[in-house]
């Protein structure tokens, strides 16, 4: 059996720093082959590339595996400097100076847009997609001497919820997460049956909803408490709250084995009323993330959402009504947004009481979406332009700047209400440093003088 290597390469710590769980599910998937395993995370390290070489000597690898988690940070405020494949390109660099064993990448971002990754970081493999399987039968092809392609798919035969592995969790990496982040990552799903115009997920996990046993995701939350010391977590669902109720089962398994944990997680605006909230509440539900996405009925049309505005008010005066604190992510800029729908929009946000609302100004363009060939079709972007450096989608004939001002002047004075991206940086920034841990959003809401909802 072979030593492998495994390197988070993720440094983002918006909108909190993140445990690399991708990581942790191929290393127990490879530990469980009979490989023996070492993980190493970037950010935890310190960003440190004496500590990167050191553990690689240390190791001495036959194999390194690289995870890609993001691109980029999707803000189109942002400097070059949140773009991320420069710094896994040096990281491969790096890893070449100390040894020779073949590197191989994998993880959400590099599934995007795999050729075009490869061939700019220099790895040698890469697994596009699902990678528990996929990267243990490209280490056996290789050990065995033969010569696979150099990029291999892990989507052809989707896994069953009962064949996703448990992940390996890494004690220095739990202490260093909790610390910064009060939390650990777990998924109890994989998949995503909707087709929203500018998303990636059900190119890289299926348009199905591939679903665990709740047991299962118990027993990790329980054994992760036990072994590990962590009581916080953020299921990183695409979806949490699927339509068939599978989500209501993992609450009522926490709550019946009487599980002490808190948790949060990714919500769709639709379907979610007080009775399922005060139900997810009693299994340690403290916070709740909306896929809000737009703030009219048109643009949530424009970009498939399959949802109305008046279903996003449904869901937050359930939370209200709950005093559970809710935030919602809105894009504006995207297909079918004017100035009026700009108005429109601002006008609804302000009646989301008790609620942070982050906005976003323009929505990236990732290949193989709706959205980029909408792109196209409106000479917004050429046909061949490149991606891997982001690119905006904005509504052709809208003015981006006098729609930013709006939302500025929107919400100005407002604490609940973050614009520019960066804004809220800043906000969870001084919030860290006072030594609130989480995802911090949930210290801008109060319920002091709400009174007690019937």
């Amino acid at each position: 059996m072979s030593r492998i290597f495994l390197l988070s390469c993720n440094v983002t710590t918006e909108p909190y720093p993140v445990y690399p769980l991708g990581m942790a599910v191929i290393a127990s998937a490879l530990q469980g082959a009979g490989h023996q395993v070492q993980q190493f995370d970037y950010l935890a390290s310190g960003r440190s590339e004496e500590k990167l070489r050191e553990a690689l000597r240390g190791f001495a690898p036959d194999f390194v595996c690289l995870s890609l988690r993001n691109i980029d940070n999707v803000d189109s405020f942002a400097s070059e400097r949140a773009w991320y494949l420069g710094l896994a390109r040096a990281q491969v660099a790096l890893i070449r100076e100390v040894t020779e064993a073949p590197l191989i990448v994998g993880g959400p971002a590099f599934s995007i847009m795999p050729g075009e990754i490869l061939s700019y970081i220099g790895a040698d493999f890469g697994v596009a997609g699902e990678g528990e399987k996929a990267v243990c039968d490209l280490i056996e092809a290789l050990g065995r001497g033969e010569d696979p392609p150099r990029i291999v798919s892990g989507n052809a035969a989707p896994l069953s919820g009962e064949q996703m592995v448990s992940p390996l969790y890494d004690q220095e990496l739990i202490d260093f997460y909790v610390g910064e982040s009060g939390m650990v990552n777990l998924q109890t799903k994989r998949g995503c049956p909707h087709n929203c115009s500018y998303c990636t997920y059900p190119a890289l996990e299926g348009n199905l909803f591939r679903v665990r046993e709740p047991k299962a995701v118990v027993d990790d939350i329980e054994r992760i408490q036990r072994d590990h010391g962590a009581a916080s977590f953020f299921f990183t669902d695409s979806v949490f709250n699927d339509a068939a109720g599978h989500y209501l089962l993992v609450a009522e398994e926490l709550i019946r084995r009487r599980t002490k944990v808190r948790w949060c997680g990714f919500f769709r605006p639709q379907g979610l009323g007080r009775p399922e909230i005060s139900l997810l509440k009693a299994s340690g539900l403290y916070a709740v993330e909306l896929g809000t996405d737009a703030a009219s009925d048109t643009t949530l049309r424009a970009l498939n959402k399959g949802f109305t505005f008046a279903d996003v008010l449904a869901v937050n005066e359930a939370c209200v009504a709950e005093e559970l604190p809710c935030s919602h992510f809105i894009m504006f800029g995207g297909p079918g947004e004017t100035l009026e729908t700009v108005d429109e929009g601002l006008a609804n946000i302000a009646r989301l009481k008790h609620a942070v609302v982050f906005a976003f100004s323009g929505i990236r363009i990732l290949p193989g979406t709706d959205l980029h060939a909408q792109a196209v079709r409106e000479g917004v972007l050429e046909a061949s332009a490149p991606l891997l450096m982001p690119s905006y989608y904005f509504s052709p004939g809208l003015d981006p700047e006098a729609m930013n001002a709006r939302i500025l002047a929107s919400f100005q004075g407002r604490r609940d209400r973050i614009f520019p991206p960066s804004d809220g940086q800043e906000k969870m920034a001084v919030m860290h440093r006072f030594g609130y841990r989480g995802i911090l959003w949930d210290k801008l809401i109060s319920y002091r003088s709400a009174g007690k909802k019937a």
